[in-house]
């Protein structure tokens, strides 16, 4: 993979990072899910929308995927980190 390539997954996965942040949350938010299958389901998204979003790049199926995943696991991953404060550790003393 060229330099060319990387460079347009990840402004595509930046891209696509908003719409799957979205959708996790809508998911999130309609399904009862336990919070540790929350990166899946981001991740499952994130392939998802990275396939079916063919008509606005010309980039093989492959890299869309690749930035679809990243995606997924990028929003879900910022959304915790921005809006889930939480505090102590994750084991109990």
């Amino acid at each position: 993979m060229n330099n060319e390539a990387l460079n347009n997954v990840l402004a595509f996965a930046s891209v696509l990072a908003v719409f799957v942040m979205a959708l996790v949350q809508l998911v999130k938010n309609s399904v009862n899910i336990p919070r540790n299958l929350v990166p899946a389901v981001g991740l499952a998204i994130g392939l998802f929308v990275g396939a079916v979003a063919y008509p606005f790049t010309d980039m093989t199926l492959v890299l869309r995927l690749w930035a679809g995943g990243l995606a997924g696991l990028s929003a879900t991953g910022l959304f915790e980190l921005a809006f889930n404060k939480r505090d102590g550790s994750t084991k109990d003393k």
